[in-house]
């Protein structure tokens, strides 16, 4: 797993809230390093992230009373962000664990996002309290997240029996295991495509398969596959009032690596939800073609 290593880049220059920083990484990373260890037990992951979580929190206060200190006009914003990351977050984040049983790829998916979010929030949030940065107020997505996520709970209950519950809203492609991938296009008129993307840890996809009448997980075929995922198509192509469904084929299907580079063409809705069972992804993007 790539690490992020602290560097001069992050600092502001304010040193109290700079060392906070470096030891973040420094912990973020010691999780990387444990999750890579085949002999290391679930005690050491909760251990370790129980420190992360009470060393955030005492750099969150220590920081807002710095803002506080220098009239830092952002200061509301700032401190709604740290209160997110507490409350929405984290905990998201640590059910996610607890509902894989502290597996490897959660671990990793954990410290993937915990570096995605420190590095952008430092470069862009802390940094700017110092006039390094100028802060871009965020759209409000949070209504579209939760109509998003109520057709993704319903079709991976319906399909894949099983109960979902979001982990991350801003997914940065990391990596959810062995997994299942797919993609679908749909015409929606006047030069506009729409493209959706789902990724299923395997452990979620063949415990859905084998509950399924007419598929034996252990003799699931690529046709079975294309089966499952054109259900979940079907059910949550209805979130974009898509009226005529479009040809499903083999060529849907995608491997990881073709899973990741359609991934990076920029997806404006990428999210992670969690089950018991394993994880799933689920993102979009729509683009006008060139007449």
């Amino acid at each position: 797993m790539e690490k992020v290593a602290w560097d001069d880049r992050f600092k502001i220059g304010v040193e109290i809230v700079d060392r906070a920083h470096a030891k973040l990484f420094r912990i973020v990373n010691k999780l990387s390093d444990i999750s890579q260890d085949a002999s290391t037990n679930q005690a050491a992951y909760v251990e370790g992230i129980k420190y992360l979580e009470a060393y955030s929190m005492t750099h969150f206060s220590e920081e807002e009373a710095y803002m506080r200190s220098v009239r830092y006009n952002g200061y509301a914003e700032h401190k709604r962000i740290h209160d997110n990351f507490r409350n929405k977050t984290l905990i998201s984040l640590k059910r996610d664990l607890e509902l894989s049983g502290y597996s490897v790829p959660a671990v990793q998916r954990f410290v993937g996002i915990m570096n995605n979010w420190l590095s952008e929030h430092i470069m862009l949030e802390d940094q700017a309290i110092v006039g390094k940065a100028v802060r871009q107020k965020k759209r409000d997505r949070s209504s579209q997240i939760e109509i998003i996520s109520r057709t993704v709970h319903r079709a991976v209950q319906d399909i894949l029996q099983a109960e979902t519950k979001l982990v991350s809203d801003d997914y940065k492609g990391q990596n959810i295991g062995n997994g299942y991938y797919c993609c679908q296009y749909y015409d929606m008129g006047g030069g506009v495509m729409l493209q959706l993307l789902l990724g299923v840890e395997d452990t979620l996809f063949l415990r859905g398969v084998g509950r399924i009448p007419g598929i034996r997980k252990r003799e699931m075929t690529e046709r079975d596959t294309l089966h499952v995922f054109k259900q979940l198509f079907e059910k949550m192509g209805r979130l974009f009032k898509v009226e005529t469904e479009p040809e499903f084929g083999m060529e849907n299907l995608l491997s990881r690596d073709g899973f990741r580079k359609e991934f990076m063409k920029g997806c404006p809705c990428s999210l992670l939800y969690g089950t018991r069972s394993g994880a799933l992804v689920f993102c979009y993007r729509s683009w006008r073609e060139k007449r």
